[in-house]
């Protein structure tokens, strides 16, 4: 027979690596176990790649005030679109669960190309709102698939006394995505014009990063990842079992398997603590820009603070629990330090003149306790999963997959009737930002207790004149320019507009005399009189309504907070250390028996 010596090397063919073309574009198997270099690579090769995928998954997010107008789609079209995309990333979440049978490295790879064509090929070149849709939910589709191939790629790569820290390391794609989105939609939106240039930006990067995956990433023969594995010191035992190991017989009854009542639980558990975490990503900017009025790029801004610290969390995080060898302490921590952000963060709705780096305190404290609570459920949950079957984690994974993905889509259909007035804010944004620059221009119009105001800045000339001839006539008119007589009659309206807007601010209604007089010059501030009449009492009443929402997003957190006491895993560190030298002393034992016989062990995981 072949022996297996200590330091984890085979002798003899039945160790050695299949070579050749079939096996490095179909299979991409590795036979043995790789060497921490090539470990690590391939853990960053998975981390670049999830991170990618979820950057290109939320680039939608950070230009949602300037898409929703584009194409003529109601905020409330928009949330639906999101809960059709999740439910089909919750059933994709299955096919994800197939690759304990299939494999998953080429699921990845030709998931990074199908998304990637989409993004940088069809989606700047769809001028409907139906196109979008189809072509949004077909990233679902993948995106569905991806969370839950990649972390079970990276559960294959990590034994359990490093899974806390790799897991960081994957958890920063959803969050790096988020971030990268944000940075670039800051840094380029006032320079690019266009905002379909988000796609191409996002496109041509998963493109680059698929012809990455391409050539370098593998994944674990079956027989290697198929067990549980502690430490790297086991390196040697898994290669020896994975000789003998019956892999049908080991994924065999995957869903009866893994559809158990403390992995239900435990999903159930994160995905409504994360409920804050998914409306950041979907509607954080829409809700700094309406009920802050903050600009599409300092609201991305913000956003870039919020999952910077978050990312960092992640990391940091991850590594302190793999070095204490427990996880429920730090979920722990991350649930009760945001419930408390939570509540700061809500005290904040009615104070709209908060100031920016205030926002960003809160939201940085938010994203560090989420990532506080996330890394290690992570970890703990696939450990939970391998307790019960370690030849079936990616069927685990999926579970949870699919629960996340129903809890998400279902919070996206409760969240528009919950915030009844976001649809009448986003749709009427462009209103909103014309009213609120002729609000601004006036306190620079010479009037009772104001004869001698400054002169107009140029920006705000600049933004007058983006109005159209309402606000060109004011500018020309702030600006001592000569007036063509065309934008005359403009300037007769303004001064009818002036007081029936004041009665729309006071809640007061104005008569139908006062909107003949205004249309009679513009009909354009006709136009915008009646729709102030819709955008004053929404903006009145949504702060209240955002409220109701942050409440549903703390409940998720307190529910989490609660389930923590069900989980597995030990609370005390001696405890946990106590639990892995048991574990190395059984390790030490068998491969010195597998060493004396010069033969495999016995099929099974200890």
């Amino acid at each position: 027979m072949t022996g297996v010596a200590l330091d984890g090397s085979a002798a003899g063919s039945a160790g050695s690596e299949p070579r050749g073309l079939a096996n490095a574009l179909l299979k991409r198997q590795l036979q043995r176990y790789p060497s921490t270099g090539r470990r690590y690579a391939m853990l960053a090769i998975v981390v670049a790649t999830t991170i990618v995928l979820y950057y290109l998954y939320y680039v939608e997010g950070s230009i949602t005030p300037l898409m929703l107008p584009y194409y003529h789609m109601s905020f409330l079209y928009f949330l639906y679109l999101l809960v059709v995309s999740n439910a089909v990333g919750a059933f994709t979440a299955f096919i994800g669960g197939i690759s304990d049978r299939i494999g998953r490295a080429n699921l990845a790879i030709y998931g990074v190309l199908a998304v990637g064509l989409i993004q940088l090929v069809a989606v700047p070149n769809i001028h409907s709102e139906f196109g979008f849709a189809i072509a949004y939910v077909a990233i679902g589709f993948v995106e569905g698939i991806i969370l839950v191939v990649t972390p079970a790629l990276i559960r294959d790569f990590s034994p359990q006394m490093g899974r806390a820290s790799a897991m960081g390391f994957w958890a920063l794609g959803p969050t790096l995505g988020s971030l990268v989105a944000s940075l670039v939609a800051e840094h380029t939106l006032p320079h690019l014009a266009p905002w379909q240039d988000q796609f191409i930006i996002s496109g041509t990067v998963c493109m680059v990063m698929f012809a990455i995956a391409f050539v370098w990433l593998r994944e674990l023969a079956p027989g290697l990842r198929d067990q549980l594995m502690v430490s790297l010191k086991e390196r040697a035992l898994v290669e020896a079992r994975a000789r003998g190991l019956d892999v049908e017989a080991a994924i065999a009854h995957p869903l009866r398997s893994m559809m158990r009542l403390d992995l239900l639980s435990s999903s159930v558990a994160i995905s409504l603590f994360l409920l804050i975490y998914y409306a950041s990503v979907s509607v954080l900017t829409i809700y700094w820009v309406v009920v802050f009025n903050q600009s599409t790029a300092n609201a991305n801004g913000i956003n870039v603070w919020y999952w910077g610290f978050d990312a960092a969390m992640l990391v940091i995080v991850g590594v302190v629990s793999d070095r204490l060898r427990v996880r429920k302490p730090f979920m722990l921590i991350g649930a009760v330090g945001a419930i408390v952000m939570t509540l700061v963060f809500i005290s904040k709705a009615h104070e709209p003149t908060t100031s920016y780096y205030t926002l960003v305190a809160i939201v940085s404290a938010l994203g560090i306790f989420i990532a506080f609570s996330y890394t290690p459920w992570m970890a703990a949950y696939t450990e939970a999963v391998e307790a019960h079957n370690p030849a079936l984690s990616a069927t685990g994974l999926a579970v949870w997959g699919w629960v996340l993905r129903i809890v998400v889509a279902a919070s996206f259909l409760v969240l528009p009737h919950v915030i009844t007035t976001a649809t009448t804010l986003v749709d009427h944004q462009n209103a909103a930002t014309d009213l609120k620059t002729l609000e601004a221009a006036s306190s620079y119009v010479p009037g009772p207790g104001n004869a001698s105001p400054p002169p107009l800045p140029a920006s705000l000339a600049t933004q007058l004149d983006q109005i159209g001839p309402p606000g060109q006539a004011l500018a020309d008119f702030l600006q001592h320019r000569p007036l063509p007589a065309s934008l005359a009659p403009q300037l007769t309206g303004l001064l009818a507009f002036k007081p029936a807007a004041a009665l729309v601010q006071k809640g007061e209604a104005v008569t139908p005399a006062m909107y003949l007089a205004v249309a009679k010059s513009s009909p354009q501030l006709a136009s915008l009189l009646r729709q102030e009449e819709l955008i004053i009492p929404a903006q009145k009443a949504s702060p209240d309504q955002w409220v109701n929402w942050w409440w549903v997003c703390l409940a998720g957190e307190a529910i989490f907070l609660l389930l923590v006491f069900n989980m597995k895993g030990r609370w005390s560190p001696r405890a946990a250390r106590r639990d892995f030298e048991e574990r190395e002393a059984m390790i030490a034992t068998e491969m010195a028996r597998i060493h004396a016989a010069g033969a495999p062990g016995p099929v099974g995981t200890p």
